[in-house]
């Protein structure tokens, strides 16, 4: 057992946060003592760890609450979350030192704003939420998933990239064309059907993240050649008014 001291020494984490933990019963003590002080065993600071990954990922201490008490919570999800996100961290940080190490050879004449860049970073941390959220869409998309073998959810995945590759073919059209428009509504389809129901919100929430770059951007122009991802966009954004 540890007091609340040694464990606020052990991690870093103030006595007044653990204080505020255990208030809000995000963080309980394994048992107090009759003078009332807290004491934490091996689980309670196992807890405390996977609160502070979860921290690292921006989540509010709300949203933490309710996934570590799930009885679905996945410990080696979360750490496999925790792992991508420092890692993206790392590049994003060795892309700010060797931009300053450039100034320093060039001259802060040289106007580079690419290190600033922290879009994949932010892409991932939000993808990683939407993967814990307590939304309709995501728990249709639980239940459908959980029904499918590995065998069928790699079949249904070529399907759904195969998709973006068609869109690749129509690149050279107006995005507003009827043709394209007919893609977008089966695109919009397939998501329903094998995913969770996607509304024209979510349709157009997605072809944002499309866009936006990172491994969904990649993935798609994979398939689809340069540009699918951006034309998906526009057309997605056209189709939804």
């Amino acid at each position: 057992m540890k007091t609340v001291n040694e464990v606020s020494k052990l991690t870093g984490v103030s006595i007044r946060t653990l204080q505020y933990y255990d208030k809000i019963g995000l963080l309980k003590p394994a048992e107090y003592t009759e003078s009332g002080y807290r004491l934490y065993d091996d689980a309670a600071l196992e807890r405390l760890q996977q609160i502070l990954l979860f921290r690292e990922l921006e989540f509010p201490l709300k949203d933490i609450k309710d996934i570590v008490t799930r009885s679905d919570f996945d410990k080696r999800l979360a750490l496999d979350q925790q792992i991508e996100l420092l890692e993206l961290k790392k590049e994003h940080i060795e892309n700010l030192i060797s931009m300053c190490r450039g100034l320093k050879l060039r001259g802060v004449r040289h106007l580079d704003f690419t290190a600033f860049d922290s879009s994949k970073l932010d892409e991932y941390a939000k993808r990683a939420k939407e993967r814990w959220g307590n939304t309709p869409e995501y728990k249709e998309f639980e239940e459908k998933n959980g029904k499918r073998s590995k065998s069928e959810e790699k079949s249904m995945m070529a399907d759904f990239m195969k998709i973006f590759e068609e869109f690749g073919t129509m690149k050279d059209q107006d995005p507003a064309s009827a043709e394209v428009q007919d893609q977008v509504k089966k695109l919009q389809g397939f998501i329903t059907e094998h995913f969770y129901k996607c509304s024209n919100e979510i349709l157009s929430g997605l072809g944002k993240m499309y866009a936006g770059g990172g491994e969904f951007t990649e993935n798609i122009n994979k398939m689809g050649g340069e540009g699918t991802a951006e034309f998906t966009h526009r057309a997605i954004q056209i189709y939804c008014g």
